[in-house]
């Protein structure tokens, strides 16, 4: 059993800090950046067709992404996690160091920011979607670990040998949650997409990278949020479901109806 005692902070230096929860998302961009241009070289020698995309498309890509990411997130999580403590507290809106960032709202700002650039630069959305999708699974692996460190969205009791007592919180000994899920939605997550976009060259196929993607994330976020606390300003909800539960669950079948509206799209031709 672990007693979770974990500064958030990582470097102080007088009036100056630096956060875990900030140093995941760097690590997870500038990660995930790597690895897209790498995707992007490699899905060019799968298919002579992808050689008009260049990784420094990816790169004029990135600051969109940051952008969305960013606000998607934080409004994400105001909106459906805790809108009235922020009507009150209008402020504490930009503390995003403190925690308090949406996967849903963030995949949503990535979406806009995703087809406001490919419209912009005449790009096919879809090429950068699966591209996208093949890399966010870093950035979930980060952020997970430092909602950990930050010992929120912590697990439900248990009595398991690995179980965690956030001592900040209290006593009980609780799943890892944050943990779980960093396995699940990044490692796991990771290396699946990766091997069938990259071995299986399911790159090919337009938007099925994209769409396997959120099929998959929201079976593992439905079936880790097992192990996690609701919110405790929304608590359980329709059939005692969780509203990360309820979320995936619409994630989900977004997933099925792309599959099954752009079964006979998919093929490279369309670019």
């Amino acid at each position: 059993m672990l007693i979770h005692n974990f500064d958030p902070v990582a470097i102080n230096f007088f009036i100056f800090e630096v956060r875990w929860y900030s140093l995941a998302y760097i690590f997870g961009i500038l990660l995930g950046w790597y690895c897209a241009r790498n995707i992007i070289k490699k899905s060019a020698s799968i298919n002579y067709v992808f050689e008009k995309f260049k990784p420094s498309d990816f790169d004029d890509l990135i600051p969109y992404l940051i952008i969305g990411i960013i606000l998607g997130g934080r409004l994400g999580y105001v909106l459906i996690y805790n809108l009235n403590y922020y009507l009150n507290n209008l402020i504490e809106i930009l503390y995003i160091w403190k925690g308090g960032m949406s996967f849903h709202g963030g995949m949503i700002g990535i979406i806009v920011s995703n087809y406001i650039f490919t419209k912009k630069k005449n790009m096919n959305f879809f090429y950068f979607s699966d591209v996208i999708s093949l890399t966010a699974p870093i950035g979930l692996f980060f952020g997970r670990f430092a909602n950990f460190i930050n010992a929120e969205l912590y697990g439900t009791k248990t009595n398991m040998p690995w179980g965690v007592i956030f001592s900040n919180i209290d006593s009980i000994s609780r799943h890892p949650s944050q943990i779980y899920e960093a396995l699940l939605e990044g490692l796991l997550l990771f290396l699946i997409l990766n091997f069938l976009a990259i071995k299986k060259k399911l790159i090919l196929i337009n938007g099925l990278i994209s769409s396997l993607f959120l099929i998959l994330y929201s079976i593992f976020r439905f079936f880790a949020e097992y192990f996690r606390e609701p919110d405790q300003q929304i608590g359980y909800l329709f059939l005692n479901l969780s509203m990360g539960q309820i979320l995936s669950l619409t994630m989900f079948f977004i997933g099925i109806l792309l599959v099954l509206k752009k079964k006979n799209e998919f093929y490279i031709k369309n670019f």
